[in-house]
C-alpha cells in the first residue's frame, strides 16, 4: 500500500473511531437502521429507552420494538417518497403509565431519512418536559379565561354542593335558562346527558378547592335541549368572616363558588383541529397513547383523593393479521374504523376510549364496578360478532377478545392495572377467543 493510500486509510478509521465516540457520548439514542427497520447501530442511550419496549430482550428492529407505541411507523417511512429528509420530528411516545414518578413516561422520536437504503432514528426521554407543558397548558388556559374580552358569559354562583345559587342576568342569554328554572339545581344541568357523573362533578369542585380554579370545554346543554360548545370554569368564592380567625366554611346553601360559562362556539373548529392533532388518532378518531396515559393518570390522581372504582377494558381483534393477508390493509383499516364506531355506541360520553397499538384498544371507565365492566366488555363482544364490518360494500366478519380489570388498593399504579387487563386479555385467547376474560388473582392468593 502507498504512503498515500495509508494515510486515507488511517484518516478512514480516524473519522469511524470519532464517529463511534460520538455515537456513545450522545446526550439521545441515536439508531441507524435499515429500510425495512433492521438495526444496524444503535448507541447506550436509545438501547436504555428502547430495552423495556423488547418483549424477547433482544433488539433486532426499530419498527418491531416501537410497534406497541408507534403502530404505524413502518408504513410511514415506507410511504415517505422524498429520496432524503424527516420523516417525522419530535413525535411523542407514550411508553407506559409510571405512576410513581408523577405520570407517564414519555420519549421523542425523530426518525430521518438518510437515502433509500438507510434511516436514522433520534430518541430522548422527555418525561419531564411533558409534564411541565401539561402544567402549562392548563395555566394558559386558565390565563385565557381570565383576560379575554368575554362578552358571551354567564356567571353562576353554586354553594358547595355544586347546586345554582345565584346568578347574573347574562345566565338566560348564553343557556336560555330563565333565573327561577335555574336555582337550586346542579350545574350538571348545563351538561348534555352522559357527559358527566356524580363523581366527576365532585372532582371538578374538589380541584378547585386545592388549585384556585378548574377549567373544561365541550359541549354544554341549552334550556331547549340544543347543545354548543363552551367552556366553564370554577373557583373558589373568598369566606366571608374576621381574617384573623380561620373561618368555618359557608353552609350547604351558602355560595362557595363562582362558575363562569362561556359560548366558544365560534373557536371549537380550531381547538378541535389542535386538540385531534395532539391527542387522536388518525385512523379510528379515538383517543392516542398520549391521551389515555393523561387520562389514566388524572383518574388516578382523583381515585387517591376520593376512593371509588376504575375499571379497565382492554380489546384485541381477533386473527388481524389474517384479514390484512386476506382483504388487503385498506381492508383491516375499515374494521379498525368499525370496531372504534361500536365502541362508541356501546359506552359512555364519560369514558377514555382509545387506540393503544395496531389492533389493541383500551377503555376506561371512571366509577364502574367488576361486574357492571364486564357486562359493558359483553355488549360490545356481542355487537361486534353481530354487525360486521364492510369494505368495498363487502362485509368482513372478525370477533375481538376483551380482558377486564378493577383498580384496587394492591396496586401501586395504573401499570399494573394495565398488566392484570392484559393477563385477562390473554386467557380470554387461550379459551378460544371471541370472549370477555377478567383478571383473577394467581391460586396461591386466592387462598
Amino acid at each position: 500500500m502507498s504512503a498515500i493510500g495509508e494515510d486515507t486509510a488511517q484518516e478512514h478509521a480516524q473519522e469511524h473511531e470519532a464517529l463511534l465516540q460520538f455515537l456513545y457520548m450522545a446526550p439521545v439514542g441515536l439508531v441507524q437502521l435499515a429500510a425495512d427497520g433492521a438495526i444496524q447501530m444503535l448507541n447506550p442511550v436509545s438501547a436504555q429507552l428502547l430495552m423495556p419496549l423488547s418483549r424477547d430482550g433482544g433488539l433486532t428492529n426499530l419498527f418491531e420494538a416501537l410497534a406497541p407505541v408507534a403502530p404505524d411507523l413502518r408504513q410511514q417511512c415506507a410511504t415517505f417518497a422524498a429520496p432524503q429528509g424527516t420523516i417525522c420530528d419530535a413525535v411523542r411516545l407514550y411508553v407506559h403509565a409510571d405512576d410513581r414518578t408523577g405520570g407517564p413516561q414519555v420519549m421523542s422520536l425523530s426518525m430521518l431519512k438518510l437515502n433509500t437504503d438507510r434511516l436514522m432514528a433520534v430518541l430522548a426521554d422527555v418525561t419531564v418536559q411533558d409534564r411541565r407543558e401539561r402544567q402549562l397548558r392548563k395555566t394558559d388556559a386558565w390565563l385565557n379565561a381570565i383576560m379575554t374580552n368575554i362578552t358571551d358569559y354567564a356567571l353562576v354562583c353554586l354553594d358547595r354542593q355544586g347546586r345554582v345559587e345565584s346568578w347574573n342576568e347574562s345566565i338566560e342569554r348564553v343557556t336560555g335558562y330563565a333565573s327561577a328554572a335555574i336555582k337550586g339545581q346542579h350545574y350538571a344541568r348545563f351538561y348534555p346527558a352522559g357527559a358527566t357523573t356524580e363523581a366527576q362533578q365532585l372532582d371538578r369542585l374538589r380541584e378547585a378547592d386545592e388549585n384556585g380554579w378548574t377549567l373544561d370545554e365541550g359541549l354544554r346543554l341549552r334550556a331547549d335541549g340544543t347543545e354548543f360548545w363552551g367552556s366553564a370554569m370554577i373557583s373558589p368564592l373568598p369566606v366571608r368572616g374576621d381574617e384573623t380567625v380561620s373561618p368555618a366554611p359557608p353552609a350547604d346553601d351558602e355560595p362557595a363558588y363562582c362558575m363562569i360559562i362561556r359560548d366558544i362556539s365560534d373557536r371549537r373548529d380550531a381547538s378541535e383541529s389542535l386538540r385531534k392533532a395532539a391527542y387522536s388518532d388518525h385512523l379510528t378518531g379515538l383517543s392516542n397513547r398520549r391521551a389515555f396515559f393523561e387520562a389514566a393518570d388524572l383518574e388516578l390522581a382523583r381515585r387517591k383523593k376520593a376512593l371509588r372504582p376504575v375499571a379497565l377494558i382492554v380489546i384485541d381483534a381477533d386473527h388481524f393479521k389474517a384479514i390484512n393477508d386476506r382483504h388487503g390493509h385498506p381492508a383491516g383499516d375499515a374494521v379498525l374504523s368499525h370496531l372504534a364506531r361500536t365502541m362508541r355506541s356501546v359506552c359512555r360520553q364519560v369514558d377514555v376510549l382509545a387506540r393503544i397499538g395496531g389492533e389493541e384498544f383500551a377503555i376506561i371507565l371512571p366509577s364502574v364496578a367488576l361486574d357492571d365492566a364486564l357486562a359493558i366488555a359483553e355488549r360490545l363482544r356481542a355487537e361486534v360478532e353481530r354487525t360486521p364490518a364492510t369494505y368495498e360494500q363487502q362485509p368482513i366478519v372478525y370477533s375481538i377478545s376483551i380482558g377486564v380489570a378493577v383498580m384496587d388498593d394492591t396496586l401501586d399504579g395504573f401499570d399494573g392495572l394495565i398488566k392484570r387487563a392484559d393477563e385477562a386479555l390473554y386467557a380470554a385467547k387461550r379459551r378460544g377467543r371471541n370472549q370477555v376474560a377478567c383478571w383473577e388473582p394467581p391460586a396461591a392468593e386466592q387462598a
